[in-house]
């Protein structure tokens, strides 16, 4: 399967992995089907804790988003000849070697310091109804969560301005829907890193996904415009892109929170409305 990776300026990271384990939107000569008795690379750690095996869909940036990390450290930790192509079955490590694990990412510093980062997996946005009741209130942008030292303790606040039109649920929307006018500004909700800019995951458009430390990462979906690249370190509250209906029905921001590459609700971790 081929997977897609970086940005979408530098590579192509759309190529959703195909039957016979390649990502691009064609099959290439010589490729195994998942009937084949070969035995694919790192078989031997199928199921164990810290290894991922690959299914038909996956991309590389996909496999990162889902397990919390970057996945230009997935290619190295797993020596990648070639990024753009994995198989369906093949086993990839996505957590750091232990000779590495205390330099995987940057711990969070003080609030307004941007942190470094490592990057993190999310399925296919999917629509959620509007919230019933009334009319929706106004989200306000820039007002922060007290922070202390630790990873789970993030200065959040939310990254735009608008009327939440889809709240969090873990079947059917992985985040929040925010509504707003093409060419609002949508911010960093904390500081951290870019660990993908591009339009390569499918049903999320021009997304922005950024690492705020080992625990957190956040993902900006269908945008028009994006003014960040890989690996730029962002402050919370900096302009990263503008609303748009990139791959969406209408105008809105799709934003989750991934905690350890799970999405959690945004709303139980940034501030009141």
């Amino acid at each position: 399967m081929l997977v897609a990776a970086g940005c979408a300026s530098r590579s192509g990271g759309n190529a959703p992995v195909e039957d016979r384990g390649t990502g691009l939107s064609r099959q290439l000569p010589g490729a195994l089907d998942s009937g084949d008795a070969k035995q694919l690379p790192g078989f031997e750690n199928a199921g164990k804790p810290g290894y991922y095996s690959v299914k038909p869909g996956d991309t590389m940036i996909r496999i990162g988003l889902e397990n919390g990390q970057n996945w230009r450290d997935i290619v190295r930790w797993n020596n990648l000849e070639n990024p753009n192509l994995i198989e369906v079955g093949q086993v990839l490590r996505v957590v750091p070697p232990a000779s590495e694990n205390s330099l995987a990412v940057t711990r969070p510093v003080s609030p307004g310091a941007a942190t470094a980062a490592a990057s993190a997996a999310l399925g296919p946005a999917r629509p959620a109804p509007a919230i019933a009741g009334a009319a929706p209130a106004l989200i306000p942008a820039q007002v922060p969560v007290p922070a202390s030292n630790g990873d789970e303790d993030v200065a959040w606040i939310w990254p735009v301005h608008g009327a939440l039109i889809a709240g969090f649920d873990e079947a059917k929307n992985k985040g929040l829907d925010i509504a707003g006018k093409a060419g609002d500004a949508v911010m960093a909700s904390a500081d951290g890193r870019v660990v993908y800019a591009g339009a390569g995951l499918r049903g999320y458009g021009n997304l922005v996904i950024l690492k705020h430390n080992n625990t957190f990462l956040t993902a900006y979906a269908h945008n028009q415009k994006l003014f960040v690249k890989e690996d730029q370190t962002v402050r919370r509250g900096q302009k990263i892109a503008e609303m748009g209906s990139s791959d969406a029905d209408r105008v809105k921001l799709h934003f989750e929170i991934r905690r350890q590459g799970k999405p959690v609700d945004p709303a139980k971790y940034l501030p009141g409305r």
